[in-house]
Parts: structure tokens; C-alpha cells; sequence
């Protein structure tokens, strides 16, 4: 594929991925008042979780679009009298909000499956809070385009951790619940991660790998739809009682 079709599928991407997230969150959050109060509480923490990846996700390929409409990638624009680079501040917006959807989506786990948070959820959520610090450190160069190893995938780690920790949770409860809907969450989180992580260990070296983060952004909108749909179109209960022990 050419460096000018790579550029313009991303471009065509990254616009109605924008469009549908945003649509899909509006559209949660105005039909909110159709829930019962139970349903309300899940939807609400699901709604906050999406709106979090939109906003960031708005920084991160928005940004992109529009520093494509610039002068390409390593373009700048001027802010109070600083000098900003467009793709490093989207970076940063989505990897802080990326990690906080993950951490809300923790909590979702918990409501779906009437469960309690033991040593295991919390090791997830301390693993959520040290990614967050890692972020704030000048060494993540934010300026940059493509993070420079071996930082880039050290930073990731605990997003890994916490994203790889729920997808185990919520599949080990949908499964032993016979949920569907969380089960395909769960399957479509690791489908997630699959894309990911070649990407963070390769993209230096291979920048058209960058081109896996389409399939790992259509992983996210599954997981929004499948809430959604769960949520507004079906009369399964939103919560279940779990057999077995809650988890340590």
C-alpha cells in the first residue's frame, strides 16, 4: 500500500469512526430515561466509559486528520505562545483515557456480575493508577510521532495488565453465567489487545503495522454496541448472580 492510500483510508477511518462513537454515546445518554433504575445504573457507568474513549479518540485520530491537513504528521501549531505537536498531545489524550475506560469498565464487571472487589481487582486498579503517573513523565516525549523504545512498551505494561485482568474477569463470569453479551465484550477486548500489542512492540521497525490499530478501534465500537444493544434491546436482566466464589 502506498504512503498516499495509507494516509487516506486512515483519514476516511478515523472520520467515521469519530462519527459513529459520538453517535453511539449520544445515543446512549438520550435514552437513558427509557431504562428501569437498575438498567440506569449500568447504562450510566457504560456512557462514561465511551464518552471518555470519544473524547480521547477525538484527540487521538482527530488530531491525525488534522495534522494531515497541515503539512503531515510532524506538524505544529502554536497555543499561548507554545509550540504543540498535534499527534503527541492526541497521544496522550488517548492514552489517559484509554486507561481510565478500562478502570470504568472494571466497575461495569463489578455491577453486571453482583460482585465485590478483592486483592485481584485492586492489583487492576493500582496497575490503572501507575500507568496514569507513568504518563505524566517527561521521558514519554510526547512531541514524538512513533514513541521510541524500549519506554513505549514499558508504559504499556500496566495498560495490559488492566485491560487483560477484565477480559479475564468478565469472561470467566459470562461464561459461568451463560451471558452472551459480556462474553463477546470479553472475546472482543482480548481481539483488542491482539491488534495492540504488535504495535507497540513493532511499529518502530514496521510503520505499516500501525495500520492493525483500524481492527483494534472496531474492536472498541463492538464492545459499544453490544452494550448498547444488551441495554436497550433486550429484556435479559442487566445483573446476574454469579455461582461460585467472588473472585480474591
Amino acid at each position: 500500500m502506498s504512503e498516499s492510500l495509507r494516509m487516506w483510508v486512515e483519514i476516511i477511518f478515523n472520520i467515521t469512526y469519530l462519527i459513529v462513537v459520538w453517535g453511539l454515546v449520544i445515543t446512549m445518554f438520550l435514552r437513558r430515561g427509557e431504562l428501569s433504575a437498575e438498567k440506569r445504573h449500568l447504562a450510566n457507568l457504560i456512557i462514561a466509559a465511551f464518552a471518555l474513549l470519544a473524547l480521547g479518540d477525538t484527540g487521538h485520530v482527530g488530531f491525525r486528520v488534522w495534522a494531515y491537513a497541515l503539512d503531515g504528521l510532524e506538524s505544529q501549531v502554536t497555543i499561548l505562545g507554545r509550540s504543540i505537536s498535534l499527534v503527541g498531545v492526541g497521544a496522550l489524550m488517548t492514552a489517559v483515557t484509554v486507561t481510565l475506560f478500562y478502570m470504568i469498565m472494571l466497575e461495569v464487571w463489578r455491577v453486571r456480575f453482583n460482585r465485590r472487589y478483592g486483592t485481584f481487582e485492586y492489583f487492576l486498579l493500582i496497575t490503572g493508577a501507575t500507568r496514569l503517573y507513568m504518563l505524566t513523565l517527561s521521558i514519554n516525549e510526547w512531541w514524538r510521532v512513533v514513541p521510541e523504545q524500549p519506554w513505549s512498551t514499558i508504559r504499556n505494561i500496566p495498560l495490559m495488565i488492566l485491560g487483560l485482568g477484565l477480559a479475564y474477569l468478565i469472561l470467566r463470569d459470562s461464561i459461568a453465567n451463560n451471558d452472551t453479551t459480556f462474553r463477546w465484550i470479553g472475546v472482543s477486548i482480548l481481539v483488542s489487545y491482539a491488534c495492540y500489542i504488535p504495535v507497540i512492540l513493532f511499529v518502530q521497525q514496521a510503520p505499516m503495522i500501525g495500520m492493525l490499530m483500524i481492527p483494534k478501534t472496531v474492536a472498541y465500537l463492538a464492545i459499544g454496541f453490544l452494550a448498547y444493544f444488551d441495554l436497550y434491546h433486550s429484556d435479559l436482566p442487566t445483573s446476574v448472580r454469579p455461582a461460585g466464589r467472588r473472585a480474591a
